[in-house]
């Protein structure tokens, strides 16, 4: 591993609760010898989480604290240059997180994220991937539940199966546990910005290459009982399909024609109805500042349940693939999907991006392009779970 910088992962964000939950992981499971530094823009802050951490370790009384603003560039290029992978939480990210990409591509920093804005990423790639491509960043977006769960689970289920011919991959979603502060913001502020994400969706179509001699497709599935589940599957439109569609233009091995299909698994189907006339609701009071304002109000930044009210919750995302003749059933499950898990997700992403022998790339990869195998064997050494289930009869 290359020390040509002082510290290996700068952790930017970790006086939210989020990113405080993956500082204390990186503070119990960071292998001896890790260089890190916890960044932000309040010392007093920065200070004080240090202590909870000296706490689990004591050797962390000195971690280094780095003083610097999302909103003064000139603050975060140092940061920048001073490490070698650097991860933030500071969202919604369509505000707070282009300095810190930008910064990162200019500097050749490895960049982690746990966003979920599709319009985030597609305003990154068409601003910031051609210079990461020339100073060799990797800038990984979705390192939490979105999207790695479904990125890494759609790609272990296509190694089950032949890469000689069509591959299709359908994908259900259950959890159990309550949204962060942060996803709260972004989802709120990702309604309210429909039409800036179509445009942004655009300008990428415009600029990004096409696999050359394979069609890959994330295409929307409609409302049915799901055989595979038992259950209700509707159409989930969160960022997770086009990671995996991206994971699938790169990398051959989901075949020469892949589709990829992405549902939320519901028991009744009243439920199914409430939520879609909710969610049309919610879309409608978010597009007007009186509104969107008290509904960002309703959940402050930093706040998140507690360690009983996390150790409650869960997740499971079941698959089935089909190739070659072949029906393949898999399954990822884990703990407390919005806190805890993104936690580990995120702190496992960086230590694998400062540690592990990786494929050769660079600009805006996805999870599965940029990690693959090394982060799904991490994953579950850390106790998520990746596994075929037995044939139905």
């Amino acid at each position: 591993m290359s020390h040509d910088r002082p510290y290996d992962i700068v952790l930017f964000g970790a006086t939210g609760f989020t990113g405080g939950l993956t500082a204390e992981y990186l503070a119990r499971h960071a292998p001896a010898g890790l260089r890190w530094a916890l960044a932000g823009r309040n010392p007093a802050k920065l200070a004080a989480v240090r202590g909870r951490l000296a706490a689990i370790d004591p050797g962390l009384a000195g971690l280094p604290l780095l003083t610097a603003d999302v909103t003064d560039a000139g603050s975060l290029r140092p940061v920048a240059e001073s490490t070698r992978v650097l991860a933030t939480t500071v969202g919604p990210y369509v505000h707070h997180g282009e300095p810190l990409v930008a910064a990162c591509a200019a500097a050749g920093t490895d960049y982690l994220d746990i966003t979920g804005e599709p319009e985030f990423v597609d305003l990154m790639y068409v601003r910031h991937h051609a210079e990461a491509v020339r100073t060799g960043a990797r800038l990984v977006h979705a390192c939490g539940f979105d999207s790695i769960p479904h990125d890494l689970g759609a790609w272990y289920t296509v190694r089950q199966l032949p890469s000689d011919g069509p591959i299709t991959v359908d994908g259900f979603v259950r959890a159990g546990g309550k949204f962060s502060a942060g996803t709260y913001h972004s989802a709120l502020t990702a309604f309210s910005r429909t039409a800036e994400a179509t445009r942004a969706a655009r300008a990428r179509r415009a600029v990004e290459p096409r696999p050359d001699g394979r069609r890959v497709r994330a295409v929307p599935g409609k409302v049915g009982r799901s055989a595979a589940t038992g259950m209700w599957a509707v159409p989930l439109p969160t960022i997770d399909p086009q990671v995996v569609r991206r994971s699938a233009a790169a990398r051959p091995e989901y075949g020469p024609d892949f589709r990829y299909r992405h549902f939320a698994a519901v028991k009744r189907l009243p439920t199914v109805l409430l939520a879609g006339a909710g969610m049309a609701g919610l879309v409608g009071l978010v597009k007007l500042p009186p509104t969107r304002r008290w509904l960002l109000g309703r959940l402050a930044s930093g706040q998140g349940p507690s360690a009983a009210q996390r150790a409650r919750s869960w997740f499971r995302v079941r698959f089935v693939g089909e190739g070659g003749g072949r029906t393949v059933r898999t399954e990822v499950s884990g703990g407390d999907p919005g806190y805890d898990e993104t936690a580990k997700m995120l702190a496992e992403s960086a230590l694998c991006l400062a540690y592990d022998e990786l494929p050769a790339t660079c600009g805006q990869v996805t999870p599965v392009t940029a990690m693959g195998d090394a982060l799904l064997d991490r994953l579950v050494k850390a106790g998520m779970t990746f596994r075929v289930l037995p044939a139905q009869g």
